[in-house]
């Protein structure tokens, strides 16, 4: 009997596996494609070959020597450190107001945090460009960073879970000795969020790189072009240069696949220690 009953369990332990071996190659084959496609002759980019025959090492050379990779990874690094430190500043302070001052009406704003998740970020294109245009943010620093340092909903979700994990005696005893909010914030709550901050660093980081409408219109001129912007380059009148423009994304994804893999141990946890799953 007990036999029977570990065949069904082992049954679906390989079927739930297999579903995930398949969900994990189809989402890498749109990278691996980009990678065997960055080492393909022009000739050889729609070849049914899964493998490039010959290897070439033309698309990397063209894209170092013709395409201002340190400019746009300079702009985008700017623009991505420049928001992920703005909006885990205003998330840590937001997240700490919400479980430490107001706890009465965190319900209420938890809610709403949560309804903001579902409106697109493109809803607020038009006011914040006409605002920055007023304001001489076009084609600046602080046109690409300000408009879009506002606390993400999730970063708030993500960091109010750990705050409110905090024990709640050692702010009141803080708070019996004189200490003030900053205080409490500063010697207290700072020091347990640090691994949370960590992953909702990296990951706004990584969602701003990655961002394309915002720098589109707040800086169309090369020198304060980003990544995604650069990338369009390649794509003329004539036709889409597909071996440079891999070989450039792939380059260009390097800096966060590496910042990933150095801190996604931090990201999973974070993501565990709130009940909430990535």
């Amino acid at each position: 009997m007990r036999h029977d009953r570990r065949i069904p369990a082992l049954g679906g332990r390989v079927a739930w596996h297999a579903v995930l071996a398949v969900s994990c190659l189809l989402m890498s084959f749109p990278v691996l494609w980009a990678l065997v496609t960055s080492f393909k002759t022009p000739g050889d980019v729609f070849s049914p070959s899964p493998l490039p025959a010959p290897i070439t090492l033309e698309n990397y050379a063209a894209v170092l020597s013709d395409w201002p990779v340190l400019t746009l990874v300079g702009n985008t690094f700017v623009m991505s450190a420049g928001v992920a430190v703005g909006q885990l500043t205003v998330a840590v302070l937001a997240s700490f107001a919400l479980v430490q001052l107001s706890p009465r009406l965190r319900p209420a704003i938890l809610a709403a945090a949560t309804v903001a998740l579902v409106i697109p970020p493109q809803a607020l294109v038009i006011p914040q460009f006409l605002l920055a245009t007023r304001l001489g943010w076009l084609n600046t620093h602080l046109g690409l960073i300000v408009p879009q340092l506002g606390a993400s909903a999730l970063a708030v979700l993500l960091l109010v879970q750990h705050v409110a994990a905090v024990p709640r005696t050692q702010v009141e005893a803080a708070r019996v000795e004189g200490a003030r909010p900053r205080e409490v914030l500063w010697h207290i709550v700072l020091p347990s969020l640090r691994p949370a901050m960590s992953a909702v660093g990296i990951l706004v980081f990584i969602t701003t790189w990655n961002e394309y409408l915002w720098p589109l219109l707040i800086a169309p001129r090369p020198e304060n072009a980003t990544v995604q912007i650069g990338l369009t380059q390649f794509q003329t009148e004539s036709g889409t240069d597909y071996g440079a423009l891999m070989a450039a994304a792939t380059l260009t994804s390097l800096p966060i696949v590496l910042v990933y893999l150095l801190a996604s141990r931090r990201v999973t946890d974070a993501f565990l220690q709130s009940g909430l799953r990535t």
